[in-house]
């Protein structure tokens, strides 16, 4: 038997979905303590909470709901704590290390398993973070469907070309979406979710085939591979989730005031995804994890060393090898300068360019690494490591950004192109492909935009090719424009799952804000004559008769007691 204890408040888990009220089994991560009493690191016991006959906790087990969150309350989320826990020897999960009847620990096949055994560990939590990355992009696209369709609906704004049309009966006011600071607030969003679900299913997939490859025994999985997963799936799940959290609340603001309504489908659901930006790695520290990964990169590109190099070639940080090896070769007085720049003549259509857009996020992802690295050389001079690490978290979280974006770009460019070689054989049609290309580029452009100090600081472009880089972000904006409604729409969202009154599919958006405010309880449950709760109670002492101030009688005074006057303060 095996003995579960929690023996410090702090030894206690907190916030597992289904824990509270629902799950009846639970998989602990606990410090083995074999029957040596020597402690093995933590191991994996399936631990039974609940009885199966009537759902009552069973001896030495506590668990709980951990109260209101601000969203995501339909999950019980929960704690949990044993004392004197006892489950059978098989309930540990034995797959790489083993402990027989007499409390003897061993690994399996000798112990060579055992550096898989802890690759298996992290490419498990490896997953959840790919799926948080995948979910990303329905969340988004969810978010864009509903305020992109109500921008096609609400119109505003005198249109004078619309005025001379009126023997069409064409409306004489624009439709908000075809307003530019409204294109610039979604359209490039809507192109991101679809960067997110191309990027999301390269990473499930590459997870899929490195956990098959370990559980087979493959000796092509190293720790440089398993490290740039780790790496690949924390810069894009910090990244990723920001920006998702981020463009849904940008959905509801751009509805207006109607985006504040909880029947806009936005604020449940920005509510709900936020969890998303803490879970399985805070947004903030994740960086650090990405950082640490891509600095063995460096040095090893440093080193000169061919065959250490090569076993970066299957991996998603192997782009950066090229750029690297051109930066330490240049030297010069500004190390960071990118190898890379536009013409000095470049024209808005080099903007348009995706290779060309992709070598610069490309530079921009290695010129911001290096430059972390040299930060950390200079700093360790003058301070202690610690120190010169945290002084350099920023510009960690600057690389980790552009690692990410560079890693969603190209994931996209892949991911079209792998479906313009399928041919017949694809899901998308030329003309799918074409669309979803120029979301792309309009991706490209929206993010160089927002980003533009990176691009600056590299001199991967200057100050005189701002106006054309904004030309080509405007020329793209307008080529996407007919098809955003489209776009949506291709994502198949029914209105039972948006739940919304402003982004549903036939339009009718007015009318069904209408209902939704009928069916509100302090209307339903309204009394005779549409009076409202609390009429009674509070509201007809303030109305009737008038308001005026309150009088307390005083001794034999005759004055009247209570609240006097003909005006009503209301």
């Amino acid at each position: 038997e095996w003995v579960i204890n929690s023996p410090t408040l702090t030894s206690a888990k907190f916030w597992p979905g289904t824990l509270g009220k629902t799950a009846n089994h639970a998989m602990v991560i606990a410090q083995l303590i074999d029957g040596e009493g020597k402690a093995r690191g933590i191991h994996n016991f399936l631990v039974p909470l609940r009885s199966m006959e009537d759902h009552t906790l069973l001896p030495g087990v506590e668990t709980g709901d951990i109260g209101p969150k601000i969203g995501y309350n339909n999950m019980d989320n929960g704690f949990a704590s044993f004392k004197n826990v006892r489950i059978p020897r098989r309930n540990m999960a034995m797959r790489f290390a083993t402990v027989d009847e007499m409390g003897k620990y061993g690994k399996v096949d000798g112990g060579s398993s055992s550096d898989a055994a802890s690759k298996v560990a992290y490419i498990t939590m490896m997953q959840v973070r790919a799926y948080i990355i995948h979910s990303s992009n329905e969340a988004l696209a969810m978010a864009c469907t509903i305020a992109i369709r109500y921008s096609a609906i609400r119109r505003q704004g005198y249109n004078g070309d619309a005025e001379k049309k009126r023997d069409t009966n064409a409306p004489n006011e624009f439709q908000v979406l075809d307003y530019r600071q409204q294109q610039y607030r979604l359209l490039p969003l809507l192109a991101a979710s679809y960067a997110i679900f191309f990027t999301g299913k390269h990473v499930l997939a590459r997870l899929k085939d490195i956990e098959n490859q370990l559980v087979s025994g493959a000796s092509s999985i190293t720790k440089t591979v398993v490290g740039d997963i780790h790496a690949t799936t924390s810069a894009l799940k910090s990244y990723a989730t920001t920006f998702t959290a981020d463009g849904i609340e940008d959905c509801r603001k751009a509805c207006g005031g109607h985006g504040f309504l909880v029947c806009s489908g936005l604020v449940e659901l920005s509510n709900t995804y936020l969890q998303s930006c803490t879970v399985e790695g805070d947004n903030q520290m994740l960086p650090q994890q990405v950082v640490k990964v891509l600095l063995k990169l460096v040095a090893a590109v440093q080193s000169g060393d061919e065959s250490l190099l090569k076993e970066y070639e299957m991996t998603d940080m192997n782009y950066l090898v090229d750029p690297l090896k051109a930066l330490m070769e240049k030297g010069g007085d500004v190390p960071t300068k990118s190898t890379f720049a536009f013409p000095s003549d470049a024209t808005a259509e080099n903007f348009m360019d995706v290779p060309t857009l992709l070598a610069a996020f490309q530079h921009r992802s290695a010129c911001l690494l290096l430059d972390v690295a040299m930060q950390l050389q200079s700093s360790m001079g003058t301070s202690s490591a610690q120190q010169a690490w945290n002084d350099a978290l920023l510009a960690m979280a600057r690389a980790s950004r552009a690692h990410a974006s560079y890693l969603l770009l190209r994931d996209f460019f892949n991911g079209l192109r792998d479906e313009k070689q399928k041919g017949k054989g694809s899901c998308l049609g030329p003309e799918e492909v074409t669309v979803l290309s120029q979301c792309l580029t309009l991706l490209a452009l929206y993010w160089m935009d927002k980003f533009l100090q990176d691009f600056l600081q590299i001199q991967c472009l200057s100050s005189s090719h701002i106006p054309l880089m904004r030309k080509a972000l405007l020329d793209a904006m307008t080529t996407l424009r007919p098809s955003a409604v489209g776009l949506c729409d291709a994502r198949d969202f029914s209105d039972f799952r948006l739940k919304s009154a402003l982004g549903k599919y036939d339009g009718d958006v007015y009318p069904a804000i209408m209902e939704a405010a009928r069916r509100d309880p302090l209307n339903t449950e309204a009394g005779e004559g549409g009076v409202g709760l609390g009429y009674e109670e509070s509201l007809k002492r303030l109305i009737v008769g008038g308001v005026g101030e309150y009088h307390a009688s005083k001794g034999g005074s005759k004055e009247k007691q209570g609240v006097s006057g003909t005006m009503s303060r209301l």
